[in-house]
């Protein structure tokens, strides 16, 4: 690995909760050294049903493929819960690396993950935990959060953030925007991230 290691940054986001997480997690990878990219993952619904949604496509941002997935040492998935799992279009995704882990392509790299639901108790750490097994398969490194950050363990407000990983409450009409804790939870996980992979250069 080298000593400014490479991460991507890989989101599925419709109204910008996790697009704004990921931000975060960027400027959290690159205040300790990391060179971090920013992707999404494919988009699998028509043009006419995301209009129907209000969901932002995000086209400025790069599509990420399975080789450019390769390319770096680790990698952080964001994407809300669908019923307590990853949304289809971050399975689609998975689907297509087939070819990766035939010849063990991804095997020692290091993954971690964060999320966003509606509800205070929509499927946060479920849909992490239930996503992890994509890394299992691949010989990926699960990189947790932890308790380390103040803002994981607060109880003093309504707030995203587990030990699985940086998260975010949306509201079910995603009217509730990223807070301040959340947004410095989202940094820890960023700066975290790139020592673990730094400590092992």
């Amino acid at each position: 690995m080298p000593a400014k290691p490479v991460v991507h940054v890989v989101i599925h986001s419709f109204w910008g909760h996790i697009k704004t997480l990921a931000d975060e997690i960027v400027q959290g990878l690159e205040s300790e050294g990391a060179e971090a990219k920013l992707f999404r993952v494919p988009e699998t619904l028509p043009t006419e049903v995301l209009g129907k949604m209000h969901a932002n496509a995000f086209e400025d941002i790069p599509v990420i493929t399975p080789e450019e997935l390769a390319k770096a040492d680790g990698f952080l998935f964001g994407f809300g819960t669908r019923f307590g799992g990853a949304p289809a279009q971050v399975k689609a995704f998975w689907d297509s690396t087939g070819g990766l882990w035939a010849t063990g392509a991804l095997a020692g790299k290091f993954g971690g993950a964060f999320t966003s639901s509606g509800t205070q108790h929509g499927g946060q750490e479920t849909t992490i935990a239930s996503f992890i097994s994509h890394y299992v398969h691949h010989g990926v490194i699960f990189v947790p959060l932890g308790f380390a950050p103040k803002g994981v363990s607060g109880v003093d407000e309504v707030s995203g953030g587990t030990p699985w990983g940086a998260s975010t409450i949306s509201g079910s009409d995603g009217s509730r925007q990223v807070s301040e804790r959340e947004k410095g939870v989202a940094r820890e996980q960023g700066i975290n991230f790139a020592k673990t992979l730094k400590r092992l250069a």
